[in-house]
């Protein structure tokens, strides 16, 4: 057995240990319980659970199969239906909105079929960037999927469980609430398992079983959502492992930072570790903002052969790379250019620990980092000696007007400010924004390995709604012209909610990054230009009311935009249209198209 196999295996038995845990903490409640009489229906149930968890918006398109269950949702008090304008969009939403409510779950509600098909996409990106999101279906009664009769959104030949197949490549776990006697505890197995392992599930909910009434006690009893206990024998053997490597390493340590790092919820553990350790730190793109970029032991972001040479320098000559949260994918690793051998690497993970070529499975980074900061606190005297590169990006001089990609990205550094969301589309913005220092608490937000264009558009709806759950400042969205028609009709729902994002639209008049790809004069790069300052007012915003639009096509004219304190304040949602040169682009995104033309070649037969 591989060793992921063998973490898989140890992950799932100790999922069941949670899970027998709860039902014994349920029963046990059960005979305490003053409401133990008390009933209330399964879709009620299902709202309850999602409100205790944190959640306050749940987002979707309504459909035949689940207007009643709405019905539960839009009655209570401490959750909104946002409504979105199609699942697709509305999965994103959902995805944005788990990013930036840190430790809670986003939600999408669709119809049967021809609803949870379209959001799938939406999942499927979820899954692949450790995203906790509950993709709840209404679905046809009980009794129909028994009689499986040629019902509306079906496939017309009886097969009523080609969805929920579909569902289990792309979700942790799956539940059909087809049993009222059961539906409470499955309802609380698949939510724990969301949070528990960052990841997406999928939720069947039968019509009539939304209605049907079940014992109310179980409410009581919180969901267990912490990770499990690591072995304490296995544990102490991988800290002293990890001991010894420090030493022979003689304080030659740094630590680089990844996206499972902000996914699995260890942001305090890490502060805590590189605070009292002293250890130079690093971050992975996707673990961008998993760290303060202020902090003066932070030597900016390492993605192999596209890193800034200080930093390349330094991460790959240190004696010993204490790794936390890694997510090797192409565009995180500079098309797998890390120059790091396995014998100098320590990897923490959520559910396993590697040490070297060892894997200790069941051993996560969340209970074993604060043993591990203890123990490496002693170094700090040695590591502070260790010189760190000042991550900086100083905004150019150039001798003319033209916004240049050089000159754009650290300018709007600039204008960010502590709490901010920054949202970077894939392609030309989140290689753009990596290289900006970002103020404190600000989050970045973009999905770099899953990398479905137009995914920023729903991601920033549901951003903004996480980012006054937790009380922080602007949400601003840099997208292309290209990616923005995807998803644009999210825009209106953002001016329905009276979000007031701002989005900067790069007008490149295409596909800049599938330019430096493949076919940099192709006409299939080419996309149709909008008129693009009049977009909000067509999707229901009016201009110079409630929204406001702009465009610049000089360094002048966005410098002193940037400079408006009211455009700053962000009192109403706007968008500001970037004229752009078509084949400019971003230094990282210039290297990291030329490694991947080189290793995914079309070559002709001869």
């Amino acid at each position: 057995m591989s060793s992921t196999s063998t973490a898989q295996a140890v992950a799932s038995l100790q999922s069941e240990v949670n899970r027998l845990r709860h039902e014994l903490q349920t029963l046990k409640v059960d005979g305490e319980s003053t409401i133990a009489g008390e009933t209330l229906y399964v879709g009620q149930y299902l709202v309850e659970r999602l409100v205790q968890l944190g959640v306050t918006k749940m987002f979707g398109v309504p459909g035949d199969f689940n207007l009643g269950f709405l019905d539960f949702v839009e009655d209570h008090p401490k959750i909104d239906w946002v409504g979105d304008c199609n699942e697709l969009n509305a999965s994103y939403a959902a995805d944005g909105y788990a990013r930036v409510n840190e430790g809670k779950i986003g939600v999408v509600l669709t119809t049967f079929g021809v609803g949870e098909l379209s959001a799938m996409n939406g999942i499927a990106g979820a899954f692949s960037e450790h995203i906790p999101v509950l993709h709840l279906v209404g679905v046809p009664s009980t009794t129909q999927q028994k009689a499986k009769p040629m019902l509306h959104h079906t496939l017309g030949d009886g097969r009523y469980d080609a969805y929920y197949k579909a569902s289990q490549q792309f979700t942790i776990a799956q539940g059909v609430l087809n049993n009222p006697d059961t539906a409470a505890a499955e309802i609380d197995r698949v939510l724990t398992e969301c949070l528990v392992t960052a990841r997406p599930v999928y939720l069947m909910l039968p019509t009539d079983i939304a209605y049907t009434r079940i014992p109310a006690k179980r409410l009581q009893t919180p969901l267990s959502i912490e990770p499990p206990e690591n072995d304490p024998e296995v544990e102490e053997f991988v800290l002293d492992e990890i001991i010894e490597l420090v030493e022979e390493a003689k304080n030659d340590t740094i630590i680089l930072v990844d996206a499972c790092a902000i996914r699995h919820g260890v942001k305090h553990e890490l502060e805590e570790l590189i605070n009292r350790t002293g250890f130079p730190v690093y971050s992975a793109p996707m673990g961008k903002s998993a760290v303060p970029e202020s902090y003066e032991r932070y030597g900016g972001i390492y993605v192999g052969s596209i890193s800034k040479p200080a930093a390349k320098e330094k991460v790959e000559s240190a004696k010993l790379i204490l790794s936390v949260g890694a997510l090797k994918s192409d565009f995180n690793t500079g098309n797998f250019t890390y120059h790091i051998p396995v014998t100098r690497t320590i990897e923490l993970h959520s559910d396993h620990t590697r040490v070297k070529h060892a894997t200790f499975p069941g051993i996560g980074m969340k209970r074993l980092l604060p043993k591990l900061t203890s123990r490496l606190q002693p170094f700090k005297d040695g590591a502070v000696q260790l010189s760190v590169p000042k991550f900086e990006l100083p905004v150019p001089k150039e001798d003319n007007e033209i916004i240049s990609h050089s000159w754009l990205w650290p300018r709007v550094g600039q204008f960010f400010k502590s709490k901010d969301i920054i949202v970077a589309e894939t392609g030309t913005s989140s290689f753009g924004v990596l290289d900006i220092p970002l103020p404190n608490e600000a989050i970045f937000v973009s999905q770099i390995l899953w990398g479905s264009i137009g995914w920023t558009v729903g991601a920033t709806l549901g951003a903004a709604f996480g980012g006054l759950d937790r009380g922080l400042g602007r949400t601003i969205l840099f997208v292309g012209d290209g990616s923005i028609q995807l998803t644009v009709q999210e825009l209106s729902v953002m001016i329905r909610w009276g979000l007031k994002p701002i989005i900067f639209v790069l007008n490149n008049s295409g596909y800049t990054i599938e330019r430096y790809l493949h076919g940099m004069h192709r006409k299939y790069n080419d996309i149709s230009n909008w008129k693009w300052t009049k977009l909000l007012d067509t999707l229901g915003g009016e201009e110079g009311k409630n929204c406001k639009s702009y465009t610049v096509r000089t360094k002048q004219e966005l410098s002193a935009l940037l400079d408006d304190p009211a455009f700053a304040r962000a009192d109403t949602i706007q968008l500001v249209e970037l004229i752009m040169e078509q084949h400019d682009a971003p230094r990282a995104l210039k290297v990291q198209a030329e490694l991947s033309g080189k290793t995914n070649r079309y070559v002709a037969d001869a």
